[in-house]
């Protein structure tokens, strides 16, 4: 069962209008969705994306005119809403990050909890699996993702292990990949499996999750409506340096002292401001951790476009 994460702070923090347009950028099984319908009057609208197959057809089984669900990652949200004839909306929620769901589904192959085949492609309609890419990646190529996608200071020793591996015979099994890891990685932090890293390097890789959020960041701001507000929930550092960094530099915060006459040049550099940051970053609460250990990584940062 997928709970989802931060549900009542992130839908607060869209402000919902009862006749505005919204997008659920990451509908997974609907749980923010559900709750923005609820705020939303008969005049409103909201378009849920997701790449996974899955999370679409539990979109599917929601019977409300007000809601649109698409098959669709969520960087190509400027080419979708051109679809459907909208131009501008008052909201955007982006929930990322692999789901309960991914990760309980043994056959999906995110997680090394399970034997199962080694995919870790959200939509599974496309792209190389992991297994796919493991055997055919070179050593350098594999110690530059684990590297950098995992943030794994044994990423040369784990990729040499890979390689070696690979030699006697093909890597399928997300067990044989974690057996493979725990080789190589010469001490462990506490409570945490040695493959974590790699398992996430490897799927943040495949299914282009960085650089699907740096594309999709700059459409929501030219989408929004002034007011509209961008709230965007973050599971691991890398994500959220990649949000953090945005949002600061589209808000622009070189303020300058009340009460000081502008000049030309500044005038015009203020007009590049295109975002408003709401609050301080939002983490789940001990009673929402206690509840749902998943959630204890997650950070939500909110913006309004000005």
């Amino acid at each position: 069962m997928h709970i989802t994460v931060l549900l009542h702070e992130a839908v607060d923090a869209l402000a919902i209008k009862p006749d505005g347009i919204y997008v659920d950028g990451t509908f997974g099984r609907g749980g923010h969705s559900r709750l923005i319908l609820e705020r939303l009057g008969k005049q409103g609208r909201l378009i849920a994306l997701d790449k996974d197959l899955d999370a679409v057809a539990a979109g599917q089984i929601i019977q409300d005119a007000r809601f649109h669900m698409l098959h669709s990652g969520f960087s190509q949200l400027q080419q979708v809403l051109q679809e459907l004839g909208v131009e501008r909306v008052d909201g955007v929620l982006l929930d990322l990050g692999v789901s309960s769901p991914q990760l309980e589904q043994a056959a999906r192959g995110f997680s090394f909890r399970f034997d199962a085949p080694l995919d870790m492609r959200m939509d599974t309609s496309r792209g190389q699996t992991a297994a796919e890419w493991l055997a055919s990646a070179a050593e350098a190529h594999l110690e530059e993702v684990i590297k950098n996608y995992g943030e794994e200071r044994f990423a040369k020793q784990i990729a040499r292990a890979v390689v070696a591996a690979r030699s006697r015979q093909p890597i399928v099994t997300t067990l044989q990949l974690a057996e493979i890891v725990a080789t190589a990685v010469r001490s462990s932090e506490p409570n945490k499996n040695p493959a974590t890293r790699t398992f996430q390097a490897i799927r943040i890789y495949l299914n282009q999750e960085l650089e699907e959020l740096s594309l999709i960041l700059p459409q929501c701001v030219e989408l929004l409506n002034p007011g509209g507000r961008l709230a965007v929930i973050s599971f691991h550092s890398l994500e959220d340096r990649v949000v953090k960094r945005f949002m600061r530099e589209a808000a622009n915060t070189d303020a300058l002292p009340r009460g000081v006459p502008l000049r030309e040049e500044e005038v015009q550099r203020l007009s590049r401001q295109k975002l408003r940051l709401v609050g301080k970053a939002i983490h789940p609460g001990a009673k929402e951790v206690a509840a749902n250990p998943r959630a204890r990584s997650a950070v939500m940062r909110v913006a309004e476009r000005i």
